[in-house]
Formats: C-alpha cells, structure tokens, sequence
C-alpha cells in the first residue's frame, strides 16, 4: 500500500503548526516534535495550545507516531510556575518525550515528573562520548548530537554507548554550534537560546567591508549519507524546520521515508519548496570549507511556485492507508450483527449493530459483507484479512454494514489514541533569600600566557587559561598551580582523547583545578579528579540549574551572560560561589567551519583576521589550533563604573582574548579605580536584558 510504514532508523519530522502534524504523518514520519506555546525554541513559529496540542497528539497516536515536545530553552527563576505548568500539560496529554536544552529543566523534571522520558536537545552542545556519559548519568534516553559532526566521528560515539543517537539530517544549519551562540541576543537582545533568534548570521558581513554573506550556510541534506547513518546505528534522523511552511515538512518527511523503504528519493520538489542555493552534506562527510556557504537566491525563491505548492498539498489532503486491520464479522438470527477489528499492534475492538433478517431476496453471503466491510477510504486503514461467519439465508442491509464499519472503525481509533498520562507531582516553592556576599574576588582568563601580567598575581583568586598555553611554559606557570584553572578546547570535535591525554599530564605536574564549558568536560573532571569551575558558557540562568551542576561535581560557576544583573542574583545554589563576567570581547559564536578561510590560508591566518557587518562594525575572529574559531564582539563588556553591581556576588571575571600585557594592566586598574569605561563599549544584557516574544501560555 502506499501509505505502508517501514520500520528503520526513525523519521522525526518538524511541526510549527497542525498542518504541519498532517503533512509530516500522512507522508509516513515515524515521530514529530512540536512545541507548546511557552518554553521552546521556535517562538515565532505557530506552536499548540492546549486544545490544539490535544488534538495533534491525538492525531499522531492513532498514526502510531509519537510527539516530543520541545522544552528547548534556558529559563529565569520567576518562570518557574509558568515551566511547571507546561510541563504538567504534557505529562496530562500523553506526549511521549521532553526535549531539553536546560541542566534546571532536566532537574525539575526528574522532581516533576520522573516517569517521563528525556531527550537531550543539541542546545546542549553534546558533541562528544564523554558528553554522552554524563547525560547517561542523568538518566537521559535520547541525545541530539551537535550538527558539525563527521559520520566517523558519530560512530565513534555510536560503538561506545548505549544512548539513542539522533543526528540532524535536513534544514538550516547555524554559523555557530548550537547553545553556543550569543549574537543575536547581545547585538539585537533577542536570544536563539530563549527561542527568539533573529538570524543576524543571514546578514550581510565580509573582510573590509558587508559585501558578502561569510556567516549563512546552506541547508543541510543527508540523502547520500542516509544509509551510512544507518549503518552505524543512529536511532533517529531530525529535519529541522518548525518555521517553515507544512508543504516544506511534507517533502523533506517523504524524501526520507522514502530512503527508508529502499526507494531512491526525487529531491528535485525539495529543492524547489526552499534551499539556500543548493544543500551541504559538508560536516557529515568532513568537507568542512567555503562550499557550504550559501544564502536564499532569488531563484530559489522562485522555484517555489504555487504549481510546487499544490503538488505537495496534494500529499497529505487526505487521509492514507497506512494500517493492516483483521476483520472477523458474525452474521447469526436472533442476534445482532458483530464486527471485530484486530490491528497491527493486536489492539482488538468489537462491536454489534442491529438483528439480521430472514432474506426475502438477495441474502448477505460473505461476497456482499466483503465488498461492505472493505471501504476503509477515509481512516489510516486498511483490510488485510477477512474472516466471516455468516448463516445462510440473512440479510442485513448495505447501510448497516456501513454503519457497522463506521462504528467499528471509530471504536478503534478510541483505542489507539487513547491518553496514557505521565505521573506527575506538582513543586511547591518557598521563597528564597538573598544572597549575602562578605568578599568579592577579582579573576581573569587570559588567551595566552604573553597577556599576564605577573607582577599582579595577588590580584586574582584564579586565573583560567588554555591547557595546551599551561603546557608550553610550565617552569613559569609551576609556581602558581593551585591559582591556576585548566581551560580545555571549548568544542572538542576530534580532541576529546587529546584533551584527556594533557589533563593527565598537566595532573602530573600539580595542576588540580579543571574549567568546564560544556557537559564532557564536567565528566572528565569527575574521572580524573579534578576540581571544576564552571564557566558561563554552560547558560546557567536559574537556581535548579545551578543546584544539577553542583550535583554533577561543580564547586563553584559563572553565571550566563543572557540574563539581568536582578535575575542572576536570584541564582544562588547552597554552599558553591557565583560569579559573572565584567570584562571582555565576548565570544558570540565558536564555529567548525571557519568563514574567513577562503581570504587567508591557516597558514597565512596569524590569527587576526576579522569580518564587518553593513554596518562597519568590526568583529575579530580567534583560531583554536585550526579546530575552531571563535567570533569576538565588536564592542568590549565593561562595567569598571559599576561596583555596587560586581559585588552582589562572589567574584567577577575579566574575560582576555586578544588584548595584550598592558591593556590587561590597565582595564585591571580601571576596576580598582572604578573609572568611568572610555571609548565604545557595551553593558552586554545585564541591564537591558532581552527582548524576548512573550512566553505564551494558554491554560486549559
């Protein structure tokens, strides 16, 4: 049959809306992720309400197709009641996975509602098999791994855990890796960590000056790689795309489906419904360079005609035969007529109509109840067998066995979308005190050991500096091991092993104090026994966030840039230290693909290459080693003029990138002195906070 599902490596296919429920099942995904209207990562898409989220799990369950909602963003203490309640909708409607993005949600979640099954969102920067393990430890079932990732480097994680693995296989692809991107919310206040990305990547930046697109990708396209991820044993593949219109789910969802079942899929619609120019495979296949650059031209938008529009309308207007049902009907005098139903998941209804007839002409013969009992156009099956037991001379009209049929067919379809909650405990929450700080410290983190300026040593509690720059001057740096905090590759791709290999040797030497900057690192710190600091580049922006990590190991954190001064002071874990970061060109993005590599070879870069936007503003870029790269922001935190604000919690961080020994003395000074900032400069979000869309939250 056409509509006939395969069972393989999953399909997840998007939904912003219920259209795009109808578009992504009826064209054969095997699940849909979707997101209430609060707490997601696609604000600006549709999104459900309770009713309608009612109605798409319902939907999709009768399919035997399952819905992950997204609860995909970081969250502020004071929405906490708001988070509870969607929550609790989902554990009311049956959804049948969490995806999350927050180390505070899985915490809360595991109070709320333990029964409920976790999927890891590639917000969380997942990207490693130390990573992985450490979502094992939280009793994760399911992680999203980061899009950068080789189909080599996916198998090596894939042959040691036995997490499921879902790796991105169609739809946009973001500059930066995901979780890790600060752009949007520090240049226009709007947060693609909070859902509301305003693709500042889409626009126009170049070397010298905005005449090209060096930050937007083409979309990804995994065709080729389809069966190679099959091969190594990923469990699911996720098209992104819950902006996009519901025709644009119904290709992408029937080009994989496609693949599933053997057949050798037609992209030309694909194409045509929306691309950038054209799609990559780049970081599957490791062709990681300027090739997969791209922006929507103008005649891509014209290929998506109205002609193409109506052609995948075409493809889920109506409903499929999807589903083998086994029909056994009784025909015996003096009793009503009975049909039972047995489906390919042996769910069994029965039910009766009306008392057959003595025939005065034609009676039903198992012809006629056959050609009856068969039509099941309109409902997601379909008869396989037909077995009938029917007494000579007895006649029960065509109607009646229509109408038997209906009934039997809406009885079943009770059955298969039948709510199952998810058992859950509602939090009551005390109030908590304000932090009280007796001592605020100063720390710093420097790029390289040419930028310290020794002769201030006692300033600093710690300083963070980068493993590999620890290791080139260990004589110099010996004497201040317990001062000193080991800062590891932020994005370890392909360094993992290496990253372990220096930890030890760095151990060896006396060096005990570990920075952790995604969940692989805080795992490394547990195996070796180092102490970990974390830094803010692992989003902490509420208290159950901070609590998980303080569980995990952490000993003390730095709180995230994407919240206010007040909402971070509400963030007060028991018996660890807080802290912010009050200086610094900022990392907005850390990338695999360098964009500015097709202007200077790696081995012309000298690390000081930069791209400006339209409007001239400059953003430098720094190298990792040529494994990553990071985009600075243009403009400098600065917050030397705001003690009072610093000393609300236990210390603040200068964040050195590029800035050489005596600027590094001078901005030092600057705070002791608490000048005035000079020149162009930023307060980051910490007073004007982000410009969120509104959480929307619909109660029932």
């Amino acid at each position: 049959m056409e509509g006939k599902r395969v069972k393989n490596m999953e399909i997840l296919s998007p939904a912003g809306s219920f259209e795009s429920v109808q578009a992504a099942v009826l064209n054969g995904a095997n699940a849909v992720y979707l997101g209430q209207q609060a707490f997601n990562a696609r604000q600006h898409a549709e999104n459900f309400d309770y009713d309608m989220l009612q109605q798409a799990i319902a939907f999709c369950h009768l399919h035997h197709v399952k819905v992950y909602q997204t609860l995909n963003t970081l969250v502020f203490d004071e929405e906490r009641e708001a988070l509870q309640r969607v929550m609790i909708t989902a554990c009311e409607l049956g959804v049948d996975a969490l995806i999350v993005q927050d180390f505070g949600v899985v915490k809360l979640a595991r109070t709320i509602c333990p029964n409920m099954r976790l999927h890891a969102s590639t917000q969380m920067t997942v990207h490693t098999l130390q990573g992985v393990k450490l979502l094992e430890q939280l009793g994760i079932k399911r992680v999203v791994l980061s899009r950068e990732l080789t189909i080599s480097e996916i198998e090596q994680i894939a042959k040691n855990t036995h997490m499921e693995l879902e790796v991105f296989a169609h739809g946009a692809l973001c500059m930066s890796v995901s979780g890790q991107c600060y752009f949007s919310a520090m240049i226009g206040g709007r947060s693609g960590n909070q859902g509301n990305c305003a693709g500042t990547c889409r626009l126009p930046f170049g070397k010298g000056k905005a005449n090209s697109y060096d930050l937007s990708l083409k979309d990804l396209c995994a065709v080729n790689q389809y069966h190679r991820l099959e091969q190594i044993g990923v469990a699911s593949l996720k098209i992104e795309g819950r902006m996009k219109r519901p025709e644009y789910v119904a290709a992408a969802t029937k080009v994989y489906v496609d693949l599933s079942k053997g057949i050798m899929p037609d992209t030309t619609l694909l194409q045509a419904v929306f691309s950038r120019d054209g799609f990559t495979d780049g970081y599957l296949t490791g062709n990681i360079d300027e090739n997969m650059f791209g922006i929507r031209q103008k005649e891509n938008v014209l290929a998506a005609t109205d002609q193409v529009f109506s052609r995948l309308r075409e493809t889920y207007h109506k409903e499929k035969p999807f589903f083998p049902v086994d029909i056994h009907f009784t025909l015996k005098e003096g009793q009503p007529a009975m049909l039972q139903l047995t489906d390919e998941q042996d769910n069994r209804v029965k039910v009766t109509g009306e008392i057959p007839e003595i025939a005065k002409t034609r009676p039903t013969d198992l012809q006629t109840a056959k050609e009856a009992l068969e039509k099941w156009g309109g409902t997601p099956f379909y008869l396989q067998k037909f077995e009938a037991q029917i007494q000579e001379g007895l006649i029960l009209p065509k109607s009646k066995l229509n109408e038997l049929r209906r009934k039997a067919a809406e009885a079943l379809k009770q059955v298969r979308t039948a709510v199952y909650p998810v058992p859950y405990q509602a939090i009551q929450w005390s109030t908590s005190q304000p932090k009280v700080v007796s001592d605020t410290t100063y720390r710093a983190r420097f790029g390289s050991v040419e930028q310290i300026p020794f002769q201030m040593m006692d300033t600093w509690e710690f300083i963070y500096l980068p493993i590999r720059q620890v290791l080139q001057d260990t004589d110099q740096l010996l004497p201040y091991c317990e001062k000193i905090i080991l800062e590891l590759d932020r994005v370890m791709f392909d360094t993992e092993s290496s990253m372990i290999s220096l930890l030890k040797t760095c151990q060896n030497l006396g060096f005990s104090n570990l920075a952790a900057s995604n969940p692989a690192h805080i795992k490394m710190a547990q195996m070796l026994g180092f102490t970990c600091f974390g830094t803010h580049f692992l989003n902490i922006t509420n208290s159950w966030s901070a609590q998980q990590y303080l569980d995990l190991g952490i000993s003390d954190m730095v709180l995230s840039i994407e919240a206010t001064m007040g909402q971070l002071c509400q963030i007060h874990p028991q018996k660890t230290k807080t802290g912010v970061i009050i200086y610094g060109y900022l990392p907005l993005m850390v990338m695999r693909n360098c964009p500015v590599k097709k202007y200077a070879h790696c081995t012309q870069c000298q690390n000081k290459q930069s791209l400006t936007d339209r409007k001239g503003k400059t953003f430098q870029m720094i190298c990792n080693q040529q494994r990553y790269s990071e985009l600075l922001n243009c403009h400098p935190l600065q917050l030397s003029d705001k003690q009072d604000q610093i000393k609300r919690f236990d210390y603040g961080v200068f964040y050195f990138t590029t800035e050489t020994k005596s600027e590094c003395k001078r901005m030092v000074k600057r705070y002791q002195d608490q000048e005035k900032p000079q020149g162009e400069f930023t307060r980051g979000l910490y007073f004007r906070g982000l410009n969120q869309t509104q959480r929307k939250e619909k109660n029932r």
